[in-house]
């Protein structure tokens, strides 16, 4: 905690805070602190306890996923509210976990949007890499009906969902841009230049066009 603290920049700090982010850590420094480190389950739950965002951005990097119980990952995300702690837990734990599908389903429909947001981000998992047994026109029917006016975490990761679908499913493309177009959500993002428009029919639009280049 004493070396965390170290390297605690507070200009950093005030960028991640625009961002929903309670930590001042290059996130470059943290990544070098846990190849020292290697994993060490027991340390990584001993971060985690701290309940501070670098220190838990720390445990996630020298986890060994497959330790944790499901309970105690359902705990853990219920927990994570900050974004950075929130998409690392399922990026990089959650998704590595044996309990994966079984908390995806459980998080889905989960009455706090947070979590919620969760078990979208794993379907789009599932929607991208292993679709057999998702039922994709009932997503855009859920997305159709919930995602204009979800909150903002979770309308992130239903409008990611979206956009999976259509790129990845031309035979559900159609419905997808026409949700995407309908709903507008999005579609006044600010975006970098260089960078994709998070807006579904711009994106999948791109997608589509870089796979066709590649073929």
């Amino acid at each position: 905690m004493a070396e965390l603290a170290e390297l605690e920049d507070p200009r950093i700090r005030e960028v991640n805070e625009k961002h929903g982010d309670d930590h001042g850590v290059n996130l470059g420094k943290l990544r070098a602190l846990a190849k020292r480190l290697k994993t060490q389950q027991d340390l990584a739950r001993r971060l985690w306890e701290t309940g501070d965002t670098a220190a838990r951005l720390l445990a996630m990097l020298i986890c060994r996923p497959k330790a944790y119980e499901r309970d105690e990952l359902d705990a853990m995300m219920r927990e994570a509210r900050t974004p950075k702690v929130h998409d690392w837990l399922v990026s990089y734990v959650v998704k590595k976990s044996p309990h994966a599908e079984e908390l995806r389903v459980a998080w889905f429909a989960d009455p706090d949007p947070v979590v919620a947001s969760a078990g979208w981000a794993l379907t789009s998992e599932r929607v991208t890499k292993k679709p057999e047994g998702i039922d994709l026109a009932g997503l855009l029917d859920l997305v159709e009906k919930e995602m204009k006016n979800a909150p903002e975490r979770l309308q992130w990761a239903m409008n990611t969902c979206l956009a999976q679908i259509g790129i990845e499913h031309p035979e559900h493309r159609a419905r997808a841009l026409a949700i995407g177009e309908r709903l507008e959500v999005l579609k006044d993002y600010p975006t970098s230049p260089g960078c994709t428009s998070p807006y579904a029919p711009i994106w999948i639009g791109e997608m589509v066009r870089r796979q066709q280049a590649a073929s």
